[in-house]
């Protein structure tokens, strides 16, 4: 996939989703891989792409891209006491195989379906940085640099969040010796960061944060000697665990949340990923700092982590957007569904989180999700001149979206619609998907394959022991 933005270009869209609502005959035109100017209600010029219904496209603020390799490998029923920690043992165990060349195909098997599912793109919260034995590469941000040919060669838009990860448990407790791939000092991270900002020079939009992994994994010196590092985003996991906010309370006597607002200038541009098990005074400081909640409603099912106190957050004007995590499916709709759904069961009801009457579900989620994303990601977003030339087109011939009309068309995409309603995607002016499939799909299947075979083909064993 070229690495240089595509030449200009003009689409025309009969439906558009502008900021001020839908419009109609939308002509849009692109330059350098950027919007140059969006005007509706004007006829289409020669040589125009025409396009049915156009959304923007979303952000995907956290990914683990290797863990889509170990996808639905750990759905194994009677272990006693099989939680969040026992999954995570799990999936020590299989990346303690991988090698940069599976990394990279990996990665890019996972980009490919997230820009077929609409997501343009990634926040890569990337963890995985020395070889097995726990040793720096040569070159110590290869993996960085494997990340970034893997969004490179999706198309995919990239936010590389390198991350810190330096402990064990609250207080400074030692590694163990699985998380050995893992691990920095604050000196050895300043030079992943210098290597991670030559992997981007290629690429033109590529944005680069710093990810505290969490409050276990770093200490509070650590924490403030790592955020002059860098100037962009900041996430860090917090709270994910009911385990973990007990552990913080008997470390420090504050909640995770709590404790991270007291010791850090916590403002718009960290993104608290998952932030599951919190009060009513840290979801006040959270609407405070106009920080993003990062919520990945699949993994977080799959996990069995809980349920983020959405209504309040979203009642308080609460910024948010969505992940896809754990990578178990990728499916940027269903995020937005599931989002919705285990509201709805916590607190038995429909159409919980849009919080004026008679709003569109699934165009608040969409809306909300794209604008917390993109604040979180670092970028610009929306069909609006200056930002980047990302754009969906849902096919109106979908058996989900026939005869709808608007905000219609969103509520069905989000609640309705299975695979295929996403029929084009194009990223900085460069088509990457058409008929909701990807155009190296096949390529990059086929190296996807061959490097989970060398990892998984093993007798008696779903996860390489």
């Amino acid at each position: 996939m070229p690495a240089n933005p595509a030449s200009a270009l003009a689409f025309h869209a009969e439906h558009a989703l502008l900021p001020q609502g839908w419009a109609r005959d939308v002509r849009i035109v692109c330059a350098g891989g950027t919007l140059q100017s969006v005007t509706a209600g004007v006829p289409a010029q020669p040589g125009d792409t025409p396009l049915a219904i156009v959304l923007p496209g979303l952000g995907n603020l956290h990914s683990h891209a290797f863990q889509r390799g170990m996808a639905g490998l750990t759905e194994i029923g009677g272990r006693s006491g099989d939680s969040f920690w026992s999954w995570r043992e799990l999936m020590y165990r299989f990346l303690a195989h991988l090698q940069p060349d599976a990394v990279q195909a990996i990665a890019e098997q996972a980009y490919v379906e997230m820009l077929e599912s609409g997501f343009t793109r990634v926040g890569e919260f990337h963890y995985l940085h020395h070889d097995p034995a726990g040793t720096p590469y040569a070159d110590r941000a290869e993996m960085a640099a494997r990340i970034a040919a893997a969004a490179q060669g999706s198309g995919i838009g990239l936010t590389l969040l390198p991350v810190f990860y330096a402990h064990a448990d609250f207080g400074g407790a030692p590694p163990n010796p699985a998380q050995r791939r893992l691990l920095h000092d604050v000196d050895g991270f300043a030079a992943l960061l210098d290597g991670c900002r030559r992997a981007l020079r290629g690429q033109d939009d590529a944005v680069l944060g710093i990810a505290p992994h969490s409050l276990r994994a770093v200490t509070g010196e650590e924490l403030a000697a790592l955020l002059p590092l860098n100037s962009g985003p900041v996430h860090i996991h917090i709270a994910e665990q009911t385990r973990e906010v007990d552990a913080c309370v008997a470390w420090s006597g504050l909640r995770p949340v709590r404790w991270l607002y007291e010791h850090a200038a916590v403002d718009e541009h960290w993104c608290l990923v998952h932030a599951t098990h919190v009060d009513a005074d840290e979801v006040q400081r959270m609407l405070a700092s106009r920080a993003v909640v990062g919520l990945c409603p699949i993994t977080e099912a799959n996990l069995g982590d809980g349920l983020f106190p959405m209504q309040a957050f979203a009642r308080g004007g609460g910024r948010f957007g969505v992940g896809s995590d754990s990578n178990v499916l990728i499916d940027a709709a269903e995020e937005l569904r599931l989002l919705e759904y285990g509201q709805r069961l916590q607190l038995r009801g429909r159409n919980v989180l849009a919080p004026q009457e008679a709003v569109s579900s699934g165009r608040w989620l969409f809306e909300q999700s794209l604008h917390g994303a993109a604040q979180a990601l670092g970028v610009r977003t929306g069909l609006v001149p200056g930002a980047p030339a990302d754009v969906v087109e849902l096919d109106p011939q979908h058996p989900a979206l026939i005869a709808r009309q608007g905000d219609a068309w969103l509520d069905s995409w989000v609640f309705a619609a299975r695979n295929g309603a996403v029929r084009s995607v194009w990223r900085g002016g460069r088509e990457l998907v058409r008929h909701g499939r990807h155009l190296q799909r096949d390529a990059v299947a086929a190296r996807f394959a061959q490097a989970l075979r060398g990892v998984l083909d093993r007798p008696h064993s779903r996860i390489p022991e």
